[in-house]
């Protein structure tokens, strides 16, 4: 049972209990390359403003070799979620067949952003984060998925600052969540991740805190 106060999106169980865990304790259970030398992947899912992005920075940081992919970079200004080809053919084939990558999307071509994805032959590993990196078309080219859970106030909260900043706007926020509602009710990647990682704490995790911010992650376990 989750505590009373917790507010998720519809379909999604709390994952705690949490538990305080070193992020170098948890880096290190992570796969690496594979005796074939192709770097291993890591998917790390979540929704919206739920703390991908930081979780998947401090994983990148600390794992010799690693390297950062962000699902909106293969999205941008292509769509919104079905963006699973673009992924498979410039990024993660290359990446199973024991190459780097060097990919530039073709709306980057089209609308003059320069530069290229890239990932160096020596990667060891290669975290995919965004809301979609956990889809099932993925999985076959998936070493292993992270799921971020965050409450809800906190994501809605998160978004109302981004649209203060001027990153984003209520309207584009609107028009995101029509996709990304259904798209999560139908992924439901939190039945098939490998771990769970609190994007929030509060509510979500009962009081419970890292026992150092800087340095451990919080982590539940699949419903």
């Amino acid at each position: 049972m989750s505590p009373a106060d917790v507010r998720l999106a519809d379909g999604e169980p709390w994952c705690g209990p949490w538990r305080s865990v070193a992020l170098a304790e948890f880096a290190h259970g992570l796969p690496r390359a594979a005796p074939d030398g192709r770097p291993a992947v890591l998917a790390v899912d979540g929704r919206s403003a739920g703390g991908k992005t930081s979780l998947a920075a401090r994983v990148v940081e600390a794992v010799p070799h690693a390297h950062l992919v962000h699902t909106d970079d293969v999205a941008w200004w292509h769509s919104f979620l079905d963006w699973t080809g673009l992924m498979r053919s410039g990024v993660l084939e290359p990446l199973r067949a024991g190459s780097g990558v060097d990919f530039t999307p073709p709306a980057w071509v089209e609308r003059g952003r320069p530069g290229a994805i890239v990932v160096p032959p020596d990667a060891r590993l290669v975290v995919v984060e965004g809301v979609g990196a956990g889809r099932r078309e993925l999985a076959d080219l998936v070493d292993a998925t992270i799921w971020v859970q965050t409450e809800e106030p906190v994501r809605w909260a998160r978004e109302a600052v981004r649209v203060e900043a001027g990153e984003t706007t209520a309207e584009f926020v609107e028009e995101w969540q029509r996709e990304e509602v259904p798209f999560h009710a139908a992924e439901r990647v939190w039945e098939r991740a490998d771990h769970v990682v609190a994007g929030s704490t509060g509510a979500l995790t009962a009081g419970v805190q890292p026992r150092d911010p800087a340095h451990d992650i919080l982590v539940g376990r699949r419903p």
